[in-house]
């Protein structure tokens, strides 16, 4: 190894560089964040990470290398204006280092322009952790500084079950081992589908790694795993993509969110013969002799789909010279198609329909499986078109042409059906300030790529099923959560607001902290940058009785939060229905939770 290749080379003259691999929401369709990863120069032995770090540690200098990896990882997202969250790679031994000198990632974060918000410590387990006190007093730590803790690769370390239950993350990462050829594992299905149950009722968000086919993908988002990541979507790029093709499809996919009775694939279901692996071909295509109107025969084995028999073609391969003779009796698994498409029946039709349209070749049928990997029955392509269309001559009447968000009317059946159901949940009105001087001095083209930013960052903290948005006209937003963590999302809201608001202005409006211009009455006057107000209503069992008690509720609450100044987010603390406390006592039922950018 030359001199200049080095690992102290390396960390004086500061030879390495970022790259970055989205993490994508999977439900939503859009990128909630990226991963941050380093590289040594390339043309050393040194340049990949696992190299570095085993260097570095052999050095006795893996502080100062994961010092300058994230110094370098937080300068390159802040160059690139890279919007979300950034993961950034740390050794629990250089957390946990009682001798480390703290604050130096804040000190990084404000050098660049970050909120520590905005930035999630990942956990990389390089050797078995020891000392479980003093690690739960290191995240502890960086949690008091606003900063969110992940755990990588649950199911390839030394103790990631025991991390977990220690550490309490927020988030975790499924190793890929998991992920990969999953659709065609039921028992990689299954250990999905028990880790999802954990993570549920810890209030852990899920990240599967490794998603690298559009077979895998479709799993890992058919079992409500959130967040995934892998080459399916981008490969880590020193200039990552802003937006992902394969998901630009999903936007507008809220609407399938909406998941009443009769708009899921479920509703294709159709009863069809099946067979065995072990099946004769003889009397496979005997099966298909006597019956005319039988199109094909899914192949299941322990109550899983593993190939199809279509009609079609086990009657050609049949006609061909000698075919009886040489394959009458072997067994149809010799034959049958081993990568059919399997659908979860809990699938909305509109995402089955936009995996079919990016599909080279169609068939007529597909396969539908239960959560658990389960035959169901076969669906049509006919049928499926059919129900499509009624839903989208629907959808289209009602969504918002700027977003292709819904609109008021599915909000309001939204809304109405949470009633019903009887479950816990939290409307807010999401209202932006100063919204109308700013379309009058840089025009409505710039207006609007504000009003769509904003619902990128609306959509990006949807992580419940049920969790639901909504554009109901100009710069308003409704926003309906359902779980637990509603505070933690409106707060992630109104930050990545604050941290992209000023790319928005030109330069010298962005000086003067504001745009000077006429107001309503035709007097000129200076209008502070954007800000955002969330009126936040709780609604209880029982506590109201339709959408319309809730939108006049949250209608008031958001407009207290607009007499704060700066970033607001404002709780209304009334359950009761008719309640009716009106002026000053309303003041006194909310709670101000003012988060100002200086």
């Amino acid at each position: 190894m030359t001199t200049c290749q080095t690992i102290e080379c390396i960390l004086a003259r500061g030879e390495l560089h970022a790259l970055f691999q989205p993490v994508v929401a999977l439900q939503q369709g859009g990128i909630m964040g990226y991963e941050g990863l380093i590289r040594g120069p390339s043309d050393s032995p040194l340049h990949a990470p696992q190299k570095l770090l085993a260097e570095a540690a052999r050095a006795g200098c893996l502080f100062e290398l994961d010092l300058l990896c994230r110094r370098v990882i937080l300068a390159r997202f802040a160059e690139l204006g890279l919007q979300g969250r950034l993961f950034l790679n740390v050794n629990p031994d250089v957390l946990a280092d009682r001798n480390a000198v703290h604050g130096m990632t804040l000190q990084l974060l404000q050098e660049n322009g970050i909120a520590a918000e905005q930035v999630v410590i990942e956990l990389t387990e390089q050797q078995p952790i020891h000392e479980y006190d003093i690690m739960r007093e290191a995240v502890r730590h960086y949690r008091e500084m606003g900063f969110a803790i992940a755990l990588d690769d649950l199911g390839a370390g030394y103790s990631c079950l025991r991390h977990w239950s220690e550490l309490r993350p927020d988030y975790v990462k499924i190793d890929m081992h998991f992920v990969q050829n999953v659709h065609n594992d039921p028992v990689k299905r299954h250990f999905l589908h028990s880790i999802r149950e954990i993570a549920h009722s810890l209030g852990t968000r899920l990240i599967a790694e490794g998603i690298e086919t559009e077979a895998e993908y479709e799993v890992v988002r058919s079992l409500e795993i959130p967040y995934g990541q892998g080459y399916h979507f981008a490969r880590p790029a020193a200039n990552p993509p802003r937006e992902l093709r394969c998901l630009v499809r999903h936007r507008g996919g809220e609407m399938s969110r909406l998941r009443h009775r009769g708009e899921t694939v479920a509703v294709l279901a159709q009863t069809n013969p099946t067979t065995s692996p072990e099946q004769p071909l003889g009397t496979t295509v005997s099966r298909f002799q006597a019956e005319p109107g039988l199109h094909c025969l899914p192949v299941i084995h322990d109550g899983c789909p593993v190939g199809i028999i279509r009609r079609h073609d086990i009657l050609a391969l049949y006609s061909q010279r000698f075919s009886r003779e040489l394959h009458d009796r072997s067994p149809i698994r010799f034959f049958m198609k081993r990568d059919p498409l399997l659908v979860c029946q809990d699938q909305p039709l509109e995402q089955l329909s936009e995996t079919l349209t990016a599909r080279d070749t169609v068939d007529d049928e597909f396969i539908i499986i239960d959560g658990e990997g389960q035959y169901v029955g076969v669906g049509r392509l006919l049928e499926l078109l059919r129900r499509i269309t009624a839903l989208q001559v629907r959808y289209a009447r009602y969504a918002n042409p700027l977003t292709q968000l819904p609109g008021s009317v599915p909000v309001n059946e939204h809304v109405d059906r949470l009633i019903e159901l009887g479950v816990p949940f939290v409307v807010a009105y999401c209202d932006l300030d100063n919204f109308k001087p700013f379309n009058d001095y840089y025009g409505y083209a710039r207006g609007d790529q504000v009003i769509c930013a904003l619902g990128d960052i609306l959509r990006s903290v949807q992580e419940e099923t049920e969790d639901f948005l909504g554009h109901v006209g100009g710069d308003d937003f409704i926003l309906v959560l359902t779980g637990d963590q509603w505070r933690r999302q409106c707060r992630e809201v109104l930050d990545r607001f604050a941290v992209s608001v000023t790319g928005f202005y030109d330069e010298a409006e962005r000086r003067m902290g504001g745009i000077h211009t006429l107001d309503r009455r035709g007097e000129e006057r200076f209008f502070p940058l954007l800000s955002l107000s969330i009126g936040a209503v709780q609604v209880c069992p029982g506590g109201f009785r339709s959408h319309l008690e809730i939108s006049q509720r949250a209608s008031e609450v958001k407009c207290r939060a607009k007499e704060e100044a700066g970033n607001t987010l404002f709780l209304d603390r009334r359950m009761a229905r008719g309640d009716t406390m009106t002026g000053f006592a309303i003041e006194s039922a909310c709670r101000s939770e003012s988060l100002v950018q200086p």
